[in-house]
């Protein structure tokens, strides 16, 4: 299937998050009650938690559910190929910031102005369809926004979402309790690691503490850069060199 997609009908795409607040203190009362019951299916541990057992969970994993955090950067890219030389090139984008209400409405236009049509573009990332677009689309409830036609995701049929490809669902090859990261496969494929700074663990903490953003763009831009050159990889083409890749930020 991936062999008979048009490279220029996708959008690679990767986000990154953070909890909404910096410290389970933070919460207010109705949200410290909610993460004191959520905390129970996220610790391994069966024993009752303590306050602070319950405080650092927030800390470490709030960030990974829509309902306790928050997208500060969603990152694209699109293939083209070049008319002269045949070769494709990426150009990598980003959205970010502290506003996510308004870099979710920036990334649903692009969405809607340039790749409007599921039965002709496809939106790719790795496990988007566990992760990303679910995450997403549950922000988009939250501020009220309406959602583009490759998002409108609700009822809808496993042939009706074939637009999405998930490339760790590729990997999978049938096997669905496996789990394989992008670190892992760049390794295995032979091209560059997105994670030769941070990784997601730091997100929060370069966020909440560096107030470091850009830094966070760039991480995801990287695991962008992986899923494209994966995606390549399925298509046994040549991945990209540093001449064919190109950013271009909005913030």
């Amino acid at each position: 299937m991936i062999e008979q997609v048009e490279p220029g009908n996708v959008l690679f795409l990767d986000i990154e998050t953070v909890s909404d607040k910096p410290t389970y203190d933070a919460l207010d009362e109705t949200f410290q009650e909610l993460w004191r019951i959520k905390s129970r299916s996220v610790r391994k541990s069966a024993e009752e938690a303590d306050e602070a057992e319950i405080a650092a969970s927030y800390k470490d994993r709030a960030a990974i559910f829509a309902e306790f955090g928050r997208i500060i950067c969603i990152s694209v890219g699109s293939l083209r190929r070049e008319k002269e030389s045949g070769k494709l090139t990426v150009r990598l984008t980003s959205f970010y910031g502290h506003d996510e209400k308004a870099l979710l409405e920036d990334f649903s236009r692009l969405i809607q102005q340039h790749y409007g049509d599921p039965n002709k573009h496809s939106l790719c990332g790795h496990n988007i369809r566990e992760f990303d677009i679910p995450y997403i689309c549950r922000r988009m409830v939250v501020h009220q926004l309406p959602f583009p036609a490759m998002l409108n995701l609700s009822g809808k049929k496993p042939w009706e979402t074939r637009h999405l490809l998930d490339t760790m669902e590729l990997w999978k090859f049938g096997d669905g309790k496996n789990y394989t990261s992008l670190k892992l496969l760049a390794a295995l494929l032979g091209f560059p690691s997105p994670k030769d700074d941070i990784d997601g663990s730091d997100v929060g903490r370069v966020y909440w503490e560096e107030n470091d953003i850009e830094r966070i763009a760039t991480y995801c831009e990287k695991d962008v850069l992986a899923t494209v050159q994966l995606f390549l990889r399925f298509r046994r083409a040549p991945i990209l060199e540093e001449g064919q890749v190109s950013f271009v930020r909005q913030s």
